[in-house]
């Protein structure tokens, strides 16, 4: 049981931070488009499908960010589900760094540290009881026969 509290405190701090930043850098990107607030060149999306950085830092904003800061508030309150958001806003933060180092390259360490956090959100909440292992035994019972 204490494993378990370190693991939904260490999860929440993970998220909680993830979330603060992604907000931040987002807020930075959709009130700028054009990189220059953030010192971020617009000729890195040359090659991309963007013409700025638009969607993009909304994506950051709203799900990596919002949706890390209210993971975090479910892990917190512990919210039946806070394992699967956990896995689900750690996934997607891992996808949206690959991605984002495929259209501009790996700019900085910030890039593979965010993979890493990512990663870790993904196995701490592979680590929770009942993450996925509830939801196994529910589809084998309704898929038996």
């Amino acid at each position: 049981m204490k494993i378990t509290r370190s693991f939904n405190t260490i999860l929440c701090v993970l998220q909680i931070g993830i979330g603060v930043t992604a907000v931040l850098g987002g807020f930075g990107l959709a009130s700028d488009p054009s990189g220059a607030g953030m010192e971020i060149p617009l000729a890195l999306l040359e090659n991309s499908i963007f013409a700025n950085y638009l969607i993009p830092g909304l994506v950051l904003l709203i799900v990596i960010g919002v949706g890390n800061v209210l993971g975090g508030i479910a892990t917190l309150i512990r919210h039946r589900h806070f394992g699967k958001i956990a896995i689900f806003s750690g996934s997607f933060l891992v996808v949206y760094i690959l991605v984002e180092i495929g259209i501009v390259g790996l700019l900085n360490l910030s890039q593979p540290l965010y993979i890493i956090l990512g990663i870790a959100e993904i196995v701490l909440g592979l680590k929770l009881p009942g993450a996925i292992k509830h939801d196994t035994k529910e589809l084998v019972e309704s898929t038996a026969f």
